[in-house]
């Protein structure tokens, strides 16, 4: 139905160019500095607003798109549900380690003091006899003062002075009723002192004596000391940071010259409306902010301008921590500014440093966050990158995760040291599998081991398809599951230092690659977790399919954006996840993500090779209390591969013969084995495959017919003539290496 736009009343366009602009008859130039003002004002006024443009007149209505309209009353139903409870009992006080730990603290803070009083109480012994004649010669003036209303002397002096006799007389009565009763009230007190004094100088010394006279001269000396020179020394010093404001956060923003926060300046905006929440002491190890900055502006600019902002806020670099909540919006800060720098800061000991053992299907201790709050990490379940720039930590975070591991006395260890400088050599005491260095040898033994993990991961999960429903009801390894030594189900944990090195082997790289890939994704449901640490985390070091399907991820100090992400994912750079912002002096402090909701900046416990040690010790124990020494730790040996790489392309020429051009891998491989079972019985597809690529040669689609059945079918083989272009090339080299 077509309106009738003629039955519509007539608009005063008059009186509506008046409403949009009121000045408009005084001034023929518009001052839009104030007509910017003039409409914020209006869009934050809460007070009802009429006019034409606003509805009838007459009533008094709200903008549906004004603050006042789109505001949500306070106390409603909806308004308390999404509101975010404060916990009744504080954080630490709900974790036991964490109360444990903060009580011995306590209990070593008082036993420090007073030990250190205590060894200096022949000084303050001294400071006291000192200051107490001062202290006498004070306590009598003092009394003199009292005794005399000498206090008053200055007022009656000025009523004197301007003549007022009856304010002076006044003044000099009220003083005679004074220095009267406190006359009286001396002469029993200066009595009792006398006939102490007689009682002490004619009374055979006494302990009663001593200690009387001890605690005169303490008051004494209690009175006689200066302001300024305290009778005690300082147990603990303490330096107090600054309170944080909300105009010197402020302030700071604006110093770090992002773009949305100076115009917002410019504009007028003080930042009063910038904090949601007041600003509040968090653990009593800080201050937290939360920031609504300007539109426009997100909080990942100031996560990146760390360092500016903490030099604006005037603290070092180690106490200023800036975050975004993504959870309310990009343009929500967190920022938390601790008391001490956290990379200076003593680190907080271990919780399990002398006791306790670990179920690696719970969390264990980690570390602490900044606001000195435990930090736990769950393995099962997860595989874990740790990644970082060189010495920044990332060796002492695995061998803190195999630490953890070490002490569940079911699980077993697989480590292997590829930067080759010992630094989990204390774990091999308890380790299935253990290797520390790159040569071909040590490479060979952990072909060899990542193999067998591959047989036994697909031995898992057999045992798992057909355990009954009610044993194994989500078909994955539960800690019962694990704890029966008969199913072999156990938690296997495999952690790999400069794990680079095995990705980019010109001959097993490949195969490694393939089967890490295949244990972080399908290892985890078997209980088959694997740890890789890598200095230099990029699409070559740390292949995708790997990085992808890591759940735990912990990322130290990096140099760019890739790195970041690589390690702890996807776009989290862009969300405000960004370990580039931690500086050269924090070591062992990198985002953990995967463990929680959100990524959690965390400072990892510091267990240096000795404290490792001891810790392994403790671990070996509980783990031939519970009968499960295996592997390496138990004296077993493992034999490594042992293809001779430089006879292989002869063999190949022997078996492969003159009469056969192009033959199946599969031949290939049967006819090695008769020929050198002792070097070729066992070698599979692709350890042939990875060997012949240090030669320059690859498999290729040849034609054959199969023994068996006769019939013919492509499949992957060698040609001769590649075997013998390779040995005419080596032979080559070696003449001209010899010549020369």
């Amino acid at each position: 139905m077509a309106s009738n736009d003629d039955d519509r009343d007539p608009v005063d366009w008059e009186r509506y160019e008046d409403e949009l602009n009121p000045d408009a008859d005084s001034a023929d130039v518009v001052d839009l500095d104030k007509e910017r003002q003039r409409r914020d004002q209006a869009d934050t006024d809460d007070e009802p607003r009429t006019g034409l443009l606003h509805g009838n007149p007459d009533t008094e209505t709200v903008l549906v798109d004004s603050v006042a309209a789109q505001r949500r009353p306070r106390f409603t139903l909806s308004g308390l549900r999404d509101a975010r409870r404060r916990p009744i009992v504080p954080g630490w006080l709900r974790s036991r380690a964490e109360a444990t730990g903060n009580a011995l603290w306590a209990l070593g803070l008082l036993g420090h003091t007073l030990a250190y009083h205590g060894i200096r109480l022949p000084k303050y012994g001294a400071k006291v006899a000192w200051r107490a004649p001062r202290g006498a010669v004070r306590m009598v003036r003092s009394y003199v003062w009292w005794l005399f209303d000498l206090e008053g002397v200055p007022y009656r002096q000025a009523t004197a002075r301007v003549e007022d006799a009856d304010m002076y007389l006044k003044l000099a009565r009220q003083r005679d009723r004074r220095v009267r009763w406190r006359g009286i009230v001396t002469v029993p007190v200066a009595l009792g002192l006398v006939l102490a004094a007689v009682w002490l100088a004619t009374t055979p010394a006494t302990v009663t004596g001593w200690a009387a006279i001890a605690a005169l001269v303490a008051l004494c000396g209690i009175v006689g000391t200066p302001a300024d020179k305290p009778l005690l020394d300082t147990a603990v010093v303490r330096t107090d940071a600054a309170p944080l404001t909300s105009d010197e956060v402020v302030r700071a923003l604006a110093t770090l010259r992002i773009v949305g926060i100076d115009r917002a300046i410019r504009a007028g905006d003080t930042g009063k409306r910038w904090f949601p929440a007041p600003i509040q002491r968090e653990n009593g190890a800080g201050w937290r902010a939360e920031v609504e900055l300007p539109r426009g502006v997100t909080a990942t600019e100031v996560v990146e301008k760390r360092e500016e902002l903490a030099s604006a806020l005037a603290r070092p670099l180690g106490c200023v921590w800036p975050e975004a909540n993504a959870e309310v919006h990009p343009g929500r800060l967190v920022l938390f500014v601790a008391d001490r720098d956290m990379s200076r800061a003593k680190p907080v000991p271990w919780p399990l440093l002398k006791t306790g053992l670990v179920d690696l299907f719970k969390p264990f201790p980690f570390g602490t966050d900044p606001r000195g709050r435990l930090v736990s990490l769950t393995l099962m379940f997860a595989s874990m990158i740790i990644g970082s720039i060189p010495r920044m930590g990332k060796t002492f975070t695995l061998r803190l995760a195999l630490l953890g591991a070490a002490l569940d006395p079911r699980a077993w260890l697989y480590a292997f040291d590829l930067k080759g400088t010992g630094d989990l050599s204390p774990l091999e005491s308890v380790c299935h599998r253990y290797r520390a260095g790159d040569d071909d040898d040590d490479i060979e033994y952990a072909i060899i081991a990542m193999r067998e993990l591959r047989t036994e991961l697909r031995r898992r999960t057999k045992v798992i398809r057909e355990l009954p429903r009610d044993l194994c009801p989500e078909n994955k390894v539960t800690p019962e599951l694990a704890s029966r030594k008969t199913l072999g189900l156990q938690p296997i944990v495999i952690g790999v230092d400069e794990c680079q090195v095995w990705f980019e082997h010109p001959v097993y790289g490949a195969e490694f690659e393939e089967i890490c890939t295949d244990l972080v994704k399908r290892g985890p449901a078997a209980g088959i977790v694997l740890i890789l640490a890598t200095q230099r985390p990029d699409a070559k070091s740390l292949p995708t399919g790997i990085s992808a399907n890591a759940v735990l991820r912990f990322c130290l100090k990096v140099m760019g954006h890739l790195e970041n992400d690589m390690v702890l994912g996807t776009s989290m750079h862009k969300t405000g996840v960004r370990a580039t912002m931690f500086s050269r002096r924090d070591r062992g402090i990198g985002y953990l993500a995967g463990e929680g909701d959100d990524p959690q900046i965390a400072r990892t416990a510091y267990i240096d090779g000795p404290t490792a040690e001891a810790i392994v010790t403790r671990a070996r124990a509980a783990r031939e209390r519970a009968g499960n020494l295996t592997g390496h730790a138990a004296g077993q040996t493992v034999d490594t591969l042992t293809v001779r790489r430089d006879t292989l392309i002869d063999d190949l020429a022997i078996v492969l013969g003159t009469g056969d051009a192009k033959v199946w891998t599969e031949t290939v491989l049967d006819r090695l084995a008769g020929l050198r079972p002792e070097v070729y019985a066992g070698l599979t597809r692709d350890q042939l495959t990875a060997a012949l690529k240090v030669h320059g040669i690859k498999t290729k689609q040849v034609w054959g017919t199969d023994p068996t059945t006769g019939e013919g079918a492509n499949r992957r083989g060698i040609d001769r003539a590649d075997i013998t272009a390779a040995i005419t090339k080596r032979d080559r080299d070696q003449g001209g290496r010899a010549a020369s």
